[in-house]
């Protein structure tokens, strides 16, 4: 690189101890003039390109990359705690914006909820506000994705959300081979690319610093082409089985929410109604079931799943319900998932969301409780959170209910098939799925997720998508797929969040030696 003569201040800067402080400084001393419609300007086209960014039914892969880097160049142009005040509110603007467009219901619970957790992705910008000039140029180069991985991370200990906001690989669906990476990192990889990219770019930005860019471009092309050989010469799909998704018709569904809906009241009043109000209505949503069973199995399917709360049942025929499954079960020779919402007058959750697995002989072989009830509009009694699993001719097969799928810690269960049994809805349905692929690239399984109205897919253990239907755009709800009955172990199952712990600890450290090189540089000055 060509040296600067040192009558520049730039370049007298790289003399001194604290260069990257310097640096910023001019540089922001530079654009001073100008600066006021450049800032506001970054910080206006950044949030409207998060906007595209917040793992929605309006996602760009590409807007997840840009707004990091424009964000970051407002932040650093505009002093501490005023920039960091308007990345908090752009934050709190594109939480706002996800609650909308996934009409997720805007009331004060959840903007309180947006607020709070805006202020902790506005944490990254904050840090690199406050280190990176006090740390060497190579270095304070980790600070931002570092501590981009680490809020990505925190989000799911701290929060209710789980990956379901706030983590920038869902945004990323389709781009398998660098998808692949979170089969080492976990989801934390993929958004510590994004922050390195967003402070390489800022780095380039303010000086010609091609080396941070060859840098910068030989980590991500070795993250894309290692992605690309696990995808090209990772262990074949081998042996196959085909597994059968069925959601009740929307006539009879729609028949089972005109007779919810004439009950006034909620859970409780629905256990508590004549069964001559409830029972007509949801033993033909499980007719439905039971014959959409019967015709998979005899096209050959040797496991079929139900969606989320399939079965609506009082407490009293609950035990019907059973049966009445466990007998098409054994008749069929097949494995049978069925998820079942269990309406009681027993305070306070008044009912139970579970998944029971059925064998070929009839036999209940487990009976799951979600652990992960929604926050603010599911009030069952969360479950203890332990993924059941069984062997089976067909593989080490395992199970969750929908929303459990957004926490990457829960799902690292060494299993061959994930079965996902899911409840949403037609603005939320298409995206929700889509997040819950990345747990099949990190688990190492194949993931089988049947949505009662939305868009249920079938994955393989590398991302591939084997079968997809879209419950409003097709007549009969059935979804069928040849799934590979073995997984691989991936390093993130071993290895669990190491990856993001590594980016807490490196924060932390990279706090150390900033905070000790601005009190040798004041004891210098002193």
């Amino acid at each position: 690189m060509m040296n600067l003569p040192s009558a520049n201040p730039l370049a007298a800067s790289t003399a001194q101890p604290l260069q990257g402080e310097t640096l910023m400084a001019n540089a922001r001393k530079n654009e001073g003039s100008s600066s006021t419609l450049l800032r506001y300007g970054l910080l206006v086209l950044g949030t409207a390109t998060m906007l595209f960014a917040v793992g929605g039914r309006w996602d760009i892969a590409a807007a997840a990359w840009i707004f990091p880097v424009l964000l970051l160049r407002f932040a650093r142009l505009s002093r501490v705690w005023s920039g960091t005040l308007w990345i908090w509110l752009t934050h709190i603007a594109a939480a706002v914006f996800w609650i909308q467009e996934s009409e997720l219901g805007l009331d004060p619970v959840t903007v309180v909820g947006a607020i709070a957790l805006a202020a902790l992705q506005t944490l990254p910008f904050l840090a690199d506000r406050l280190l990176a000039g006090r740390l060497r140029p190579a270095v304070a180069a980790l600070a931002f994705p570092a501590a981009f991985a680490a809020t990505e991370f925190l989000i799911t200990m701290v929060t209710p959300l789980g990956t379901a906001y706030g983590c920038l690989a869902v945004t990323q669906y389709g781009a398998l081979p660098l998808l692949q990476v979170v089969s080492v990192t976990g989801p934390w990889g993929i958004g510590f690319l994004i922050g390195y990219f967003a402070s390489t770019a800022n780095r380039i930005w303010e000086r010609p610093a091609w080396r941070s860019a060859v840098v910068y471009g030989t980590v991500l092309l070795t993250v894309v082409l290692a992605g690309g050989a696990r995808l090209a010469f990772g262990p074949s799909a081998g042996t196959t089985v085909r597994i059968a998704g069925v959601s009740p018709s929307r006539t009879v569904t729609e028949a089972l929410r005109t007779a919810l809906a004439r009950i006034d009241g909620g859970p409780a009043d629905i256990a508590a109604a004549p069964a001559s109000e409830v029972e007509p209505a949801m033993t033909a949503v499980e007719n439905d079931l039971l014959e959409a069973t019967r015709r998979e199995a005899a096209a050959g399917a040797k496991i079929v799943i139900w969606p989320e709360e399939a079965v609506r049942t009082q407490e009293s025929h609950a035990p019907a319900a059973l049966a009445a499954a466990q007998d098409q079960a054994r008749r069929s020779g097949i494995y049978l998932e069925i998820g079942v919402r269990v309406y009681s007058t027993t305070a306070p959750a008044f009912g139970r969301d579970e998944a029971l697995l059925i064998d070929p002989h009839g036999k209940v072989l487990w009976t799951y409780q979600k652990a992960h009830p929604i926050p603010g509009s599911e009030k069952y009694t969360p479950g203890d959170g332990r993924v059941p699993v069984a062997d089976t001719p067909y593989g080490r097969i395992a199970n969750v209910i929908c929303y459990d799928a957004d926490f990457p810690a829960m799902m690292r269960t060494r299993a061959d098939i994930m079965l996902v049994p899911s409840a949403d809805w037609r603005e939320y349905g298409g995206p929700h799925t889509a997040k819950a692929s990345l747990r099949a690239i990190e688990g190492g399984y194949s993931l089988v997720r049947q949505d009662a109205q939305g868009v249920s897919t079938a994955y393989d253990n590398k991302g591939h998508v084997l079968a997809t239907t879209d419950y409003f755009t097709t007549a009969q709800q059935t979804m069928v797929a040849y799934v590979p009955t073995r997984g691989v172990t991936t390093i993130y199952d071993r290895i669990g969040d190491t990856f993001a712990w590594l980016c807490l600890s490196g924060v932390a450290a990279l706090t150390a030696v900033a905070v000790v090189r601005s009190r040798r540089r004041r004891t210098t000055d002193g």
